[in-house]
Order: C-alpha cells, then structure tokens, then sequence
C-alpha cells in the first residue's frame, strides 16, 4: 500500500501541483455555476436510455473537507446527467457503518462507486464485492490495502504532505526544541501516511524531538482535550502539527484557551472557515490544504470511464496540496482553495 500511495517528481516546497495521470483534467475549483447536463456518452455499460447512478461514500458528511468534496462529485453529475447518491458514517470514521453504507449501494446495484475508506482493512472486502459484481470502485482521499480491485486512487500524497508539515515546523521553531503529533485515527491511510511522513520529516532535525502523539478519532471536542492534556504533561512543546480539519480547529482553540497561541507554533492539514480565521489571527502558521472538490470531481468522472470502457492508463492520482501562509492566502491559486466567507 505504501508503495502505492508514494509519488514521484513533487518538490518538496510550498507548492505540489495537481496532475490528471490518466484521469478527467481539472475543473475549475469550485465552479461558479453548474455544468449542463446531457445524457451518458454512447458507449456506456449502461443500457440507453437508463440514468447512471454513482454512489459517493466517504468517511463522514459533516465537516468542510467532505461537502466540498460532495460539491465535485455533485458538478460533475450534473454535467454529465447521472444521479450522485452522496452519505458517510455517523460519527465520521465508524468503520462498520460504512461498510453498511456500501453493502447497501452494491445490493441496490449503484452503476459506480466512488469510497473514502474509513480502514484501509475493513474495506478491502466490500470493495472487492462491488467490483465482483460488475460495479467499478474509485478510492479517493484513503485508499485499501488491495491495489487491483479498484480501479483508480486519487488523493493528496500524504506522505509528502507529513513531510512538508515537518520542514515547516522545524523552520519556525529554529529547528530545536520538543514537538508533539496530533493524530486522526490508527488504520485509516491518509491518517498513518501523514503520520509516516512527520515523523520522517522530523527525523531529520537532531535538536527536535517528538514528545506527545495522540489521537483524536477525528473530533475537534477531543482534540481540543488531546492538545490540553499534551501542553499540560510537556509544557515545554514548542510545535504541534495537526493532522486534519478537526484536528487543526481543535488544537487552536485549545492554544487560545490557554492563552499559548503564538507560543506554541501550530502547522494543521486542511482549510476550514475556522481554520482560515486561526491561520489569520496568527494562532495557525501554516495549513497544508488538499483539494477535495477535485478529488469529488475526478472520482465521478473516472467511474463514468470505466463504465464506459475507456482506458484508464493510470492507477494513482495525486489531487494536490498547497502550502498556505497568511502571507500567500490571497494569492489567486490558492485562495480558490480556501472557504469563501
């Protein structure tokens, strides 16, 4: 699985760029209006006449980074004519529920799935149901540990993204001093690769030494418990990176909390309206942001290939990230990446 979540050929600076390796190129992010429908491209699995339908499940429906990705799934249907059933487990990352999720879409024969794996273990069995069943499966944001079943995987390089994470903090913090990991969730693929990637990144700062790694399952409520209870057992920590959305909101309410924002130096993944604002006020340094809209966009479209019969030449796809500062925020190719206010 390692092997295929890793990339080639991205700089290790503030700026990965998208690539459409074998997959639809990109559209514009996000639109400004909807695209116009027709009916399927001739040539489909599908019989004429019959409205293709892609069920979208992903890990959870609640926060930014998966309405945004629902907001590219839901405009390339519309494009294109084909009804997207969009859900994900409640809470987010309960693994049995969404392995119901999908066994309810593949017994109600969806023509196309587009999944975000909740457990890269747990959902190698449901995915390879699907596919026996005639029905193609794209896995976006977190992949499984089976690499023929599906047949493409887009996502950010989350190892890359660690990495980058690691270098930021360690710039800020003149390279020395006691740091600590807040984590997602063990077993979910975009979580450990992230996790992989800091801890790599890390390693390659002698005078910096990781102290604290908790997990969150993912909530900002625990997060921000996580963050006190890491602060109150080290209070020497001069760097926390966050992992993800929760994890990153989380933690900075947590540093305002206790009045340690600008003290404690905060690098976070992802982009939300929370997020944005902590990033403003200076309590985050850096967030490094992914492209969900394009990964919701890409997956639809790349079902409708494979419906279709279309090669696709590639089996991963890197959706891209950015490095964004208060510096660069307005900057007009990232900016399109960041929550409207």
């Amino acid at each position: 699985m390692r092997n295929w979540m890793r990339y080639s050929g991205i700089a290790a600076v503030a700026v990965i760029s998208l690539t459409t390796l074998g997959c639809p190129k990109e559209t514009p992010t996000p639109p400004t209006t909807g695209g116009t429908s027709s009916p399927p491209t001739s040539g489909s699995a599908t019989p004429p006449g019959k409205k293709l339908k892609i069920a979208v499940i992903v890990k959870g429906t609640a926060n930014s980074f998966w309405k945004t990705m629902q907001a590219g799934a839901d405009a390339a249907g519309k494009e294109d004519n084909v009804d997207i059933v969009f859900d994900g487990p409640t809470p987010e990352g309960d693994i049995q529920n969404q392995i119901n999720l999908v066994q309810t879409q593949v017994t109600n024969m969806v023509d196309g799935l587009v999944l975000a794996a909740t457990d890269s273990n747990a959902l190698v069995k449901p995915v390879q149901e699907a596919v026996k069943k005639g029905i193609p499966v794209v896995m976006v944001d977190s992949g499984i540990n089976d690499t023929t079943s599906p047949v493409c995987y887009i996502a950010t390089d989350n190892v890359k993204g660690g990495q980058i994470a690691a270098d930021k903090l360690a710039e800020a913090i003149g390279k020395k001093g006691n740091v600590a990991l807040l984590s997602m969730v063990k077993g979910a693929a975009s979580s450990d690769q992230r996790d992989q990637g800091f801890l790599e990144g890390i390693k390659k700062y002698p005078d910096i030494h990781l102290v604290a790694t908790l997990y969150t399952d993912n909530k900002v409520e625990k997060a921000v418990d996580q963050t006190t209870n890491m602060l109150t057992a080290h209070p020497d920590i001069v760097g926390i990176f966050a992992t993800s959305e929760p994890n990153g909101v989380g933690s900075a309410n947590a540093l305002k909390q206790r009045k340690q924002n600008g003290k404690v130096t905060l690098v976070a993944f992802d982009s939300s309206k929370d997020e944005v604002a902590a990033l403003e006020d200076g309590t985050i340094l850096a967030l490094m942001v992914q492209d969900p809209y394009q990964m919701g966009y890409k997956g639809v479209k790349t079902v409708e290939q494979a419906l279709k019969k279309e090669p696709i030449t590639e089996k991963t796809v890197d959706s891209g990230l950015k490095v964004v500062t208060k510096q660069n925020m307005t900057d007009p190719d990232i900016a399109k990446l960041l929550p409207r206010k």
